[in-house]
């Protein structure tokens, strides 16, 4: 319940899709007063009882389960893989404690491809049922600088970001539309602008971290899109990363386009690249299965 947690639950809340949001965390007078705090705005959002839970109970009585725990980001652009070590245990033990958990489970804590992956280890669970939220922000955050930079409505603009979310992220220009048109046949789209446009999502989460310490209310909003599809049962088309099965990226957790709903993360839609993106998410796999071997994780 810290940053990413209060605000996943909060967002969670306002979205309307859970009867019952338990909540956890090391230190109990913290959960208590996020409880407490979260359970006095009732009157502001759909029906919903918000109470702490042990990590047992939440196992016992969860359709799914949020991993927000873990070392926050560094300020100063350090990479995300710098706050591995750390967090890795963590997981890990999160991962001993879920063992034999019949739900969903949402990774939320950076470096989230390497945690999922991680994760499912831990847990024994199939990767279906290990959902790393990936590079949906990442695409969020493109399509709000597309946004900006045409003059249009974000939910306008179909474009996806893939790959690690983190330095290595490949964004999509190739398939990128707007409405029913090729982005790059958009009036008065100047191609020359992709590189600056893309390197101002990679670095967006730095920005936000060096003026205010922590990114959370954009992943709480993501986060609690997340779960409403899945609790609703709807069957979305999402930017997350999970494990992949098969495919030259089998083993390690990346985010390519995926549909999400109630049985989990259930089939991978590979889509179409240039030979440039291609190679740049090649890359971005090597990245990620380097930093698993560095945690000693087998892929």
């Amino acid at each position: 319940m810290g940053w990413v947690g209060s605000s996943v639950a909060i967002s969670l809340l306002h979205a309307g899709a859970a009867r019952e949001l338990l909540v956890y965390d090391l230190r109990q007078a913290l959960a208590e007063g996020e409880a407490m705090d979260l359970a006095q705005g009732a009157s502001f959002y759909p029906p919903a009882t918000v109470r702490v839970a042990d990590i047992a109970e939440m196992k016992e009585r969860c359709d799914v389960i949020v991993i927000a725990a873990g070392r926050g980001a560094i300020p100063g652009g350090v990479d995300r893989l710098a706050a591995l070590q750390h967090t890795v245990g963590i997981v890990r033990d999160l991962g001993a404690q879920l063992a034999g958990y019949g739900g969903l489970v949402i990774i939320v804590t950076n470096p989230v491809d390497v945690l999922t992956a991680v994760f499912a280890d831990a847990a024994h669970m199939p990767p279906t049922r290990v959902i790393g939220t990936g590079t949906m922000l990442d695409t969020a955050r493109l399509r709000q600088v597309m946004s900006v930079e045409l003059g249009l409505e974000a939910q306008s603009i179909h474009a996806y970001v893939v790959g690690e979310h983190g330095d290595s992220e490949v964004v999509l220009w190739s398939t990128a539309r707007v409405g029913a048109t090729a982005l790059r046949t958009w009036p008065g789209w100047d191609g020359s602008r992709e590189a600056i446009l893309a390197e101002q999502v990679r670095r967006a989460g730095y920005e936000i971290v060096n003026r205010k310490g922590a990114t959370n209310h954009a992943i709480g909003l993501v986060t609690a899109r997340l779960l409403r599809g899945i609790l609703r049962g709807e069957r979305q088309v999402l930017a997350i990363s999970k494990v992949q099965e098969e495919g030259p990226y089998r083993g390690i957790a990346l985010s390519l386009p995926t549909v999400v709903g109630g049985d989990g993360a259930t089939l991978v839609v590979t889509p179409e690249l240039s030979p440039e993106e291609g190679a740049a998410l090649d890359r971005s796999s090597e990245v990620l299965r380097k930093a698993l071997a560095y945690v000693g994780h087998a892929t």
